[in-house]
């Protein structure tokens, strides 16, 4: 029965819809706004206000909502349940004014033409019937006649009535009692999307730094959030589509001795949370940076690391040597509170600095993070380093069986610095495979990794020789 009460009531308003009354609400009815952002291009508003409506039928118009929602996503609610309407029917209305879409919507009606005539040097107004409008180019019948391109302005004699200027939510709903009722509107947008973005300055000896986070919010949606209450998700929240974030790089070092740290964190589901302490406006077509933190005497540690191997050349002879090649420059810290962070760090761009001889600061580096929970290493490669190289000779190869190769290498590590350094030297060994000899000691990283720590004196070289059979 209450089946059959809702249809008819549908179709009872569905045929009354012509004759409902239109209620307006804009931004100017709003009490709060709420926005989430997720840094997967998309986000969550959720926007109270106040409206006016009598009882009966009638339309709302919800407008200076985002370009770019998500129309089976809005949900509506009253904040107060003594309040309540009835929701006959949700619509999305995006067809906006332009002049393609006034075009479109006069074919087949009389326009006027604003033309200025240039034998008379006297600006003229020329009554047209518009035939079409295919790709951009107007046909007109001007009397008997037809033309396109036409050097006249086209006047219109009126805004066709499904074109809007603005994206607007429009519900059809049914008020029993006259009042003015608290609305609730919740939905998801795309183009609003945040990223991190981190500053980390090195002292002198690179073994402490500070660290500055800031996170950038774009917001591309087509509407601004005034005074808005603003939340941000950090993780992967998955979704059947995805979209490409935009990257932006800004003057971060500005910045950083003017602000003050705004964002508090929480865990979230399976996520963390991070939330503004105050009120802000994202306007349209802007970004915006607040400070997520501020960390002083980091301790850190610099590697060089060579790693230049490749599977290919275990299993076959290597004519050649590789000469001059790079050593990466690898700073690592512990996201942890004895090194005074410990704080979730959502995934973005580090930029490393350093203070010159002159103590001006000069740009050494950047890397990007993944998430990061607390306790665990953050590792970034800032570069390769000018004054150390490397080579790398296979000295012997013999095939033992079909499967089975015996490889000898040396890998010579030349030191142009002033003091002395250590070079770790990754190599990675594919198949099953067994040292047969070795020049210095290495550590096993896993099943098909080695790890050597070779000292190389200031201005010298070392040797790394080492013989392993492997099968595949």
């Amino acid at each position: 029965m209450k089946i059959l009460i809702s249809m008819f009531l549908l179709c009872f308003a569905l045929s009354n819809i012509s004759s409902a009354e239109t209620v307006i609400s804009t931004s100017s009815d709003q009490t709060n706004v709420e926005v989430t952002v997720y840094n997967n291009n998309l986000g969550l508003v959720k926007d109270q206000r106040k409206v006016k409506l009598d009882s009966g039928l009638q339309e709302l118009r919800f407008m200076d909502v985002s370009a770019n929602i998500i129309p089976e996503s809005v949900s509506i609610k009253c904040l107060n349940e003594k309040e309540c309407v009835d929701i006959l029917e949700q619509n999305y209305e995006y067809d906006l004014i332009s002049p393609s879409k006034l075009l479109d919507k006069y074919v087949g009606k009389e326009v006027k033409l604003y033309w200025k005539n240039y034998y008379t040097d006297k600006e003229e107004i020329v009554k047209a019937k518009l035939l079409s409008n295919n790709q951009g180019l107007p046909v007109y019948q001007i009397g008997d006649e037809i033309t396109f391109n036409h050097p006249g302005r086209v006047i219109f004699p009126e805004l066709p009535k499904d074109l809007i200027s603005k994206p607007t939510l429009l519900w059809l709903i049914k008020n029993d009692k006259q009042g003015t009722k608290t609305i609730e509107t919740a939905y998801l947008s795309n183009k609003l999307n945040w990223e991190a973005n981190y500053v980390l300055r090195l002292n002198e000896n690179d073994t402490l730094a500070d660290l500055t986070g800031w996170v950038t919010i774009d917001n591309q949606s087509g509407t601004t959030y005034n005074n808005a209450t603003l939340k941000l998700v950090a993780g992967d929240v998955r979704r059947v589509d995805t979209f490409k974030m935009k990257k932006r790089a800004a003057d971060e070092m500005k910045m950083y001795a003017q602000a003050s740290r705004e964002m508090k964190e929480e865990e979230f589901f399976e996520y963390h949370l991070y939330s503004l302490d105050r009120k802000t406006t994202l306007k349209n077509n802007q970004s915006k940076q607040i400070l997520m933190l501020e960390a002083q005497n980091i301790p850190l540690t610099k590697e060089y690391v060579y790693k230049e191997t490749n599977p290919f050349y275990y299993r076959s002879r290597l004519d050649y040597p590789l000469k001059n090649t790079k050593v990466e420059v690898v700073i690592e810290f512990l996201n942890k509170k004895e090194n005074n962070l410990g704080m979730p760090l959502p995934k973005g761009m580090i930029r490393s600095y350093k203070y010159d001889s002159d103590k001006s600061l000069q740009f050494i580096g950047e890397s990007m993070i993944d998430h990061t929970p607390k306790n665990e290493k953050i590792s970034l490669v800032v570069g390769n380093a000018f004054d150390i190289v490397g080579e790398r000779k296979q000295m012997d190869w013999t095939k033992i069986a079909n499967n089975i190769y015996e490889s000898s290498y040396e890998i010579i590590l030349k030191n142009h610095k002033k003091h002395d350094i250590v070079v770790k030297v990754v190599e990675k060994i594919p198949g099953s495979w067994k040292m047969i000899s070795s020049s210095h000691e290495y550590k096993k990283f896993d099943s098909s990794t080695i790890h050597y720590f070779i000292p190389v004196k200031k201005d010298g070289e070392s040797r790394l020789k080492y013989t392993v059979r492997i099968e595949f």
